[in-house]
């Protein structure tokens, strides 16, 4: 998906909102547990209630990969099903790479190549082993790098916050540094809805990029200071929940409930559009 493509879903739906498809059989409703497909059963609900007021879903590959291959099989039929649809929706694998060239380039090909078996529009991608293994991601035309920029844990005081002699946070450099890597058409940034305040330093240095924020909702993060301190012209910014609307229910009602908490966000989000 281009930027344009991606501003006007923003605008069509009135919605900046990803849905993070943080999927734990273990918080899945009883009934879809001893099913064989629950996993792509329980996304497949998800994703049908919320559509249409999200432009955005972020699978964890985390909680898929931690099931094996049935876990990889259960991600494959998410994804085709998504790319079956007729209503368009941005994809995020957050896969958190970054390694040498040759291994990133394998990594975006296993999950970026529209070729390949999960064809994700982007991909969440670790810098801190510098450009060579960053640019390997951006090979692909309409697909996007989502750069680790400022996270949301209490881990990121060890190294991003950190300074050097002429006062510049490390996550001000990998920002500076990023802009040679890519540009406002196919980078984006992580930025944790928790430290919304510094959202105003990071729009001083990538004023026009999109920016990933999770961290609303069950973390704690504001919608309203992220808008306050994050948007741009073109909105720029894509803001996700997980545990908030996947979960807002574990009984037979869970697709419904997450449709409710899914609308709270995008008429909220309306209202700032």
């Amino acid at each position: 998906m281009t930027r344009k493509e991606l501003i006007g879903l923003i605008h069509e739906r009135r919605s900046f909102l990803c849905v993070g498809l943080d999927t734990d059989p273990a918080k899945m409703p009883e009934h879809l547990r001893n099913e064989k497909d629950g996993v792509f059963l329980f996304n497949r609900a998800i994703i049908d209630a919320t559509i249409d007021a999200c432009v955005a879903y972020k699978p964890n590959l985390a909680f898929y990969e931690a099931l094996g291959l049935e876990g990889l099989r259960q991600l494959k039929l998410t994804m085709d099903y998504i790319h079956s649809l007729k209503k368009p929706v941005f994809t995020i694998a957050d896969a958190k790479r970054g390694d040498i060239g040759n291994t990133s380039e394998r990594y975006a090909k296993a999950f970026l190549d529209p070729k390949g078996d999960f064809n994700f529009d982007s991909m969440t991608i670790a810098p801190y082993m510098g450009a060579d293994s960053v640019t390997p991601f951006t090979v692909y035309d309409g697909k996007w790098v989502i750069l680790l920029a400022l996270t949301s844990n209490k881990g990121a005081f060890d190294f991003q916050l950190t300074e050097d002699n002429n006062g510049t946070p490390l996550y001000q450099r990998v920002l500076e540094s990023s802009k040679q890597w890519g540009n406002e058409e196919n980078m984006m940034y992580v930025v944790g809805a928790t430290k919304a305040e510094m959202l105003g330093d990071v729009r001083r240095i990538v004023p026009g990029s999109f920016l990933l924020v999770p961290g609303v909702g069950a973390q704690g993060g504001s919608l309203e200071e992220v808008c306050k301190h994050g948007l741009n012209k073109d909105c720029g910014l894509l803001v996700n929940s997980s545990r908030g609307i996947i979960y807002a229910s574990t009984g037979m009602d869970f697709a419904d409930r997450a449709a409710e908490e899914a609308r709270k966000l995008q008429q909220q989000m309306a209202a700032v559009l």
